[in-house]
């Protein structure tokens, strides 16, 4: 496994396309990494998260790539699914911002309660992209670009995940 601060330009990296997989071990390579993901993918983005994670997640960059993504085909999902939403809320996360506008596209909600004591997080992106730490107070993880299995795993976790889930009235706006 390569070290992904070792790789020069990371944005050059190609979804579904490049077979390594980066090991991530600070901050900024998660940031950079989902970065690269939110970039690239075209139909479906995927986030298991314990608090939304503004020091990933709450960037001008991500956001616009998740702006750009979800305005880009009527097709376009992005879900999050949250173990604690509170901290998110209440310091304003982009995110949850963006979904408040493009709700058709992007959605939230808050995971249910047998799934609170999670440790692990991840991205996925499309049918191959994939950020996960297994520990998620730790930024020690990784980046696949192409890993179908892996992603189709944990995606049919996630899904089953989600249908237990519920929305939380945090998430909307309310219009008066």
């Amino acid at each position: 496994m390569d070290k992904f601060s070792d790789i020069a330009n990371p944005i050059d990296l190609r979804l579904g396309e490049d077979a390594s997989h980066y090991l991530l071990q600070t901050r900024d390579d998660n940031r950079v990494a989902a970065l690269v993901l939110a970039s690239q993918v075209t139909r479906k983005l995927d986030m298991f998260t314990p608090d939304m994670e503004a020091a990933i997640y709450d960037t001008d960059e991500f956001a616009q790539a998740v702006t750009r993504f979800a305005l880009s085909s009527p097709h376009a999902r992005m879900r999050i699914l949250t173990l604690e939403i509170e901290r998110a809320t209440k310091y304003g996360h982009r995110l949850i911002e963006i979904s408040r506008k493009l709700s058709t596209y992007i959605e939230i909600k808050h995971a249910h309660e047998d799934y609170r004591g999670a440790l692990n997080c991840y991205l996925l992106a499309d049918e191959s992209g994939l950020l996960q730490r297994t520990v998620a107070s730790r930024f020690e993880g990784s980046l696949s670009l192409h890993a179908p299995a892996e992603t189709r795993r944990l995606r049919e976790q996630f899904d089953g995940m989600w249908e237990r889930s519920s929305y939380s009235p945090e998430f909307r706006r309310l219009h008066l």
